[in-house]
């Protein structure tokens, strides 16, 4: 009878700690007015777990469901694993702070040939590419192809995601992986962002001075397409720039503003309005060199000088030079009737890795610059304007005040590393502040007049605003093909069979300018590779193998000691 109470005693007791742990899992899932009533505690130094406030705002406002379809299920090398297991981590941490938020995981590569080559051509049909690897295996060497993509879908819409960087020449490719890594929360939340957007911001190019044309931000205009309202604005045909106008871009001119169209420019400004400024300061280009045998580029007369030193910036005369840069093709000889070429590099052509910490270039690749100018930062404004550097050359720079005599007879010759001695040179950087009007005290009393009775108000001090100024028009041109329909993808460079990362600068940029609160900043987080230091971890390889191994074994051999040591005295009583 004993016995049977006993065993029913355990049984119930065994019942009850089930019961608790299916309580304590049930709770640990619950959730009160869409909050989770578990927690944890991020240590880490750069708070890689945590989620930055514009990505929980995001999440904590969706209202419908958000699927996920990761692509990154199957076998791969330890590198593609972890960005596997960092993105799944990372979609846990999305589901922690909304219950709308759905994902799975699918290998493209599983099934017959036939349904993986149909799965293929469907993924190529939505733009989806994928990315080749050579993967050593007892068996030897197989190349497979895996599909790092999320596909986003959120109220009928849906979006590619490529969670993969593109890899920069000489870069090791845990680098490449690593940049990666930290860059998912940005990339799916600026997904789930775009997908949920209802009101589009209107961007605005202006014609009328010689600006780029549509098919030569094309590509640009195709990336945003659904996100952002792309229009063009001749300034001369217009009384003033409406605050529906959420970003103005002056993309390359080549012919001067007259005073009207920069007052309209410095009105916007002042009313709050944000401006994109992609400027070519001297007029030269491969076009203008090629059949010439010396050519002495000149100055572009804009008439935007003192527009921009009020607002506290000033492109100077000369060309950024910079051993770090892109290639050209030359012909070197003949062949029968056929030239023969060959690429060089051509420091004219900088190529330029962000180092600044800030949204809009941190983690951003290798941007590919034409013919720059040097920005000077030393203006002095009137107002408060903070001026932040986001692109500068590499150490090994030159700069060339025009007038200047160029050719391609110094390509012929190895590039002097002791003539590129000056220091970075800033080429691109944000201006963010309340800036000063050009007009100030200089506006008569009749045009006054004439803006109060259009309804339009003048203004000296503009509100809190900000703009970027790159001393580079061509950053943003795509090569238009010959039949002038066609185009390439914006920063590819052709010769040297790369696409560097300007569309991304300025997509950076353009979210940057116009999102105040948007999840760009997830841009900033820096995950360190805190790599193993090899010379030392050898030259201390005993010890480190004796604390691993032999310190669990003695602490083992002592409990066991110490255990029976008690456990005699204990019995021998």
């Amino acid at each position: 009878m004993a016995k049977q109470q006993q065993k029913t005693q355990f049984v119930l007791q065994l019942l009850l700690f089930f019961g608790i742990l299916l309580f304590l899992n049930i709770l640990a899932n619950a959730r009160i007015a869409g909050k989770p009533l578990y927690g944890f505690l991020d240590m880490t130094e750069e708070k890689r777990f945590t989620l930055t406030e514009p990505t929980r705002e995001l999440l904590e406002g969706l209202d419908d469901v958000v699927y996920i379809r990761v692509l990154l299920e199957g076998e791969f090398p330890a590198g593609f694993k972890r960005l596997r297991n960092a993105t799944q981590d990372l979609l846990d941490d999305f589901r922690g702070v909304s219950g709308y938020v759905e994902y799975e995981f699918e290998n493209p590569n599983r099934g017959t040939t036939q349904e993986i080559n149909e799965r293929r051509q469907n993924l190529r049909d939505q733009g989806i590419t994928p990315t080749q690897l050579t993967v050593k295996g007892v068996e030897g060497t197989e190349r497979k192809m895996i599909y790092p993509y999320a596909i986003i879908f959120y109220k009928n819409r849906e979006i590619a995601v490529n969670l993969l960087e593109n890899e920069v020449p000489g870069m090791p490719q845990e680098l490449t992986l690593n940049n990666s890594v930290g860059l998912l929360e940005y990339k799916l939340a600026n997904a789930i962002q775009r997908l949920g957007s209802t009101v589009q911001p209107n961007v605005l190019f202006t014609t009328g001075h010689g600006e780029l044309e549509r098919i030569e931000t094309a590509d640009l205009q195709k990336t945003l397409e659904g996100y952002y309202e792309f229009g063009r604005i001749n300034l001369d045909s217009v009384v003033h720039i409406g605050e529906e106008a959420d970003l103005l871009i002056v993309a390359k001119p080549t012919r001067p503003f007259s005073e009207k169209d920069k007052f309209k420019i410095d009105q916007y400004v002042m009313q709050g309005g944000k401006v994109l400024w992609l400027l070519d300061k001297v007029r030269v280009d491969l076009d203008s060199l090629q059949g010439r045998a010396q050519y002495y580029p000149n100055e572009y007369d804009l008439n935007l000088d003192d527009l921009l030193f009020r607002y506290g910036i000033r492109i100077q005369p000369n060309l950024v030079l910079d051993l770090q840069c892109s290639s050209i093709p030359l012909v070197v000889g003949m062949q029968g009737n056929a030239p023969q070429f060959d690429n060089f590099r051509y420091p004219y052509h900088p190529v330029v890795a962000p180092k600044a910490d800030h949204p809009i270039v941190n983690n951003l690749g290798l941007v590919n610059f034409k013919y720059p100018s040097t920005v000077d930062l030393d203006v002095t404004t009137k107002t408060e304007v903070e001026k932040i550097p986001l692109l500068q050359s590499s150490d090994n720079t030159r700069v060339q005040y025009i007038p200047v005599e160029m050719n391609f007879e110094f390509l012929r010759y190895d590039l002097d590393p002791d003539k590129f001695n000056a220091e970075p040179q800033t080429l691109g950087l944000l201006l963010e502040g309340t800036f000063p009007s050009l007009y100030e005290n200089r506006v008569t009393e009749s045009m006054l007049q004439g803006m109060r009775d259009l309804g339009l108000e003048f203004r000296t001090q503009s509100e809190p605003t900000k703009m970027v100024v790159i001393a580079d028009g061509d950053i943003a041109r795509n090569k238009v093909g010959r039949d002038g329909k066609q185009f390439s993808p914006l920063g590819f460079n052709e010769f040297d069979k790369y696409l560097f990362a300007n569309k991304d600068l300025l997509v950076n940029t353009l979210e940057y300018l116009i999102n105040e609160q948007g999840v760009i900043q997830a841009r900033g987080k820096e995950l360190k590779l805190r790599l193993l230091d090899t010379v030392e971890a050898q030259e201390r390889k005993v010890f480190w193998q004796f604390l691993n191994i032999g310190v669990p074994l003695l602490f083992l051999a002592l409990f066991g000691f110490a255990y029976n040591l008690v456990r005699r005295r204990r019995f021998a009583a």
